[in-house]
């Protein structure tokens, strides 16, 4: 019988087996954030003990962190600027890798890591963070770990982790002109539910999983949480070869040539079994927005709001009803009529260049609608800079925006910062938990350019209406 990618990368990087079905697993690189990196280097320093490789370990300050122009260590988060200088001692102590506030290569974890090239085919890869899982698009073994499991992988190099299972979600056909990446993950998150995927790794295929750009792709496995997947991956083809070219941290010269000989092999045999296989239909999927208090809670953006018996094959009564409450919602009322109070563009799920330039693409030559506040993070210092090189700055500022500084920022609200009570919110991130981006705070998931047109229209509006100019 034939292995699966993730078998695969698996058995390369089995140190022993444990039993149980438990295994010691090889840790090739580590990434750590200001928010929990800084407890475990001084946890790890405590124990009198120091890194097994400080050149595969990289630390940035992305989720406490203002993204206010002008920021400096001081947050907006009453205790953040001691995680701050907390985590940047601890890294120099320990001799890491450190992306710093004032460091051109900083940014959110996730959008960093990918960029400079950390991430490889074939690589595993931890980090104290849920949404590690968004690196598996480049063909990787990246997941999420705890703070003392961070601080086990950083004195040995080795984690002990309790092998997943197999999932295969193929999605074959084409996605329509208007839908992206962010409305295929919503898709797929709406229809297996949000534990559709526990104790699974999920590795997505087919040929609208394959047309996907490498930031598109990044999009979908990075909301393979909100499946509770242990992980996600996506076999590495020629987009991501060179995409990697070149990156800082990525092989360079002959190691780069023996690098692409091994990448190659990083597919699943045509006889893997997966002890659950999905296929879905690219056709099926439009514009996609969350309705409820959890992802699986989305429907498509010109649709009502779902009655009971269409989703209680997942919800429960109460859920259901306790969604509709806190999201201030009737059964039946069309999604597309909601007015909004704000818009925010930003997470490591939709931060990168390529989401900026099609949010700006609707956005030039309008103007956000005069009650909505509207704000777009760039997912790193290195996207900000590229995209101010474009322009698009100026873009989101002439319609509207405020253009911040790069970092996790109103993806959730422990920098401090919050949109306000009973506000509704159309936002390009990953979660829309009740309190999420602030207490009692009403968000909505979508694309980035749903965010910008509904920021234009005031309310939640298909971005397709935008693509022959501006709508009736």
């Amino acid at each position: 019988m034939g292995k699966t990618i993730f078998e695969k990368i698996w058995d390369m990087h089995r140190v022993a087996e444990i039993g149980g079905g438990t295994d010691l697993v090889l840790i090739d690189r580590i990434l750590l954030h200001e928010r929990t990196g800084g407890v475990a280097l001084k946890s790890l320093e405590a124990s009198g003990r120091a890194p097994n490789d400080p050149s595969q370990i990289f630390a940035t300050m992305d989720h406490i962190v203002d993204t206010l122009p002008g920021r400096n260590d001081n947050t907006l988060m009453p205790t953040g600027r001691d995680f701050i200088v907390t985590t940047r001692e601890a890294a120099k102590a320990a001799g890491i890798t450190l992306f710093d506030l004032n460091d051109a290569r900083q940014g959110i974890v996730h959008v960093i890591s990918p960029e400079l090239g950390i991430i490889l085919p074939g690589a595993t890869l931890v980090c104290p963070d849920s949404h590690t899982c968004s690196q598996g698009a480049l063909g990787g073994l990246a997941w999420g770990i705890g703070s003392s499991e961070a601080e086990h992988a950083v004195a040995t190099s080795t984690l002990r982790v309790s092998k997943p299972k197999t999932m295969r979600i193929s999605v074959d056909g084409e996605l329509a002109p208007g839908v992206t990446a962010k409305d295929l993950a919503l898709y797929i998150i709406s229809e297996i539910g949000s534990s559709g995927a526990r104790g699974h790794i999920v590795e997505y295929a087919g040929s609208a999983v394959r047309d996907l750009e490498v930031e598109g792709r990044l999009t979908l496995c990075n909301m393979a949480t909100e499946l509770a997947a242990f992980s996600a991956i996506i076999a590495p083809d020629e987009k991501v070869f060179e995409y990697l070219k070149d990156r800082p941290y990525a092989p360079k010269g002959e190691d780069w040539d023996k690098a692409i000989a091994s990448w190659q092999t990083l597919a699943s045999d045509e006889d893997a079994e997966y002890d659950i296989d999905i296929a879905l239909a690219a056709e099926d999927i439009t514009p996609m927005i969350s309705w409820g208090v959890s992802p699986q809670q989305t429907a498509p953006i010109n649709a009502p709001v779902p009655q009971f018996k269409a989703v209680s094959h997942r919800d429960s009564k109460e859920i259901y009803s306790r969604a509709l409450s806190y999201m201030d919602l009737k059964a039946g009322k069309p999604l597309n009529t909601l007015t909004i109070d704000a818009a925010f563009i930003g997470s490591c799920t939709n931060s990168r260049l390529s989401d900026l330039r099609r949010a700006a693409k609707i956005l030039k030559g309008r103007k956000v609608a005069d009650h909505v506040k509207a704000i777009c993070v760039p997912g790193s210092t290195t996207v900000k800079a590229q995209a101010e090189a474009e322009g698009l700055d100026q873009v989101f500022r002439d319609a509207g925006f405020e253009w911040r500084e790069s970092g996790c920022s109103m993806c959730f609200f422990a920098g401090g910062e919050s949109f306000g009570a009973e506000e509704r919110v159309v936002t390009s991130t990953n979660r829309n938990f009740e309190s999420r981006q602030g207490p009692k705070t009403r968000s909505h998931l979508a694309s980035p350019e749903t965010v910008a047109a509904s920021a234009i229209m005031g309310r939640i509006t298909d971005p397709r209406l935008f693509a022959n100019g501006d709508p009736a």
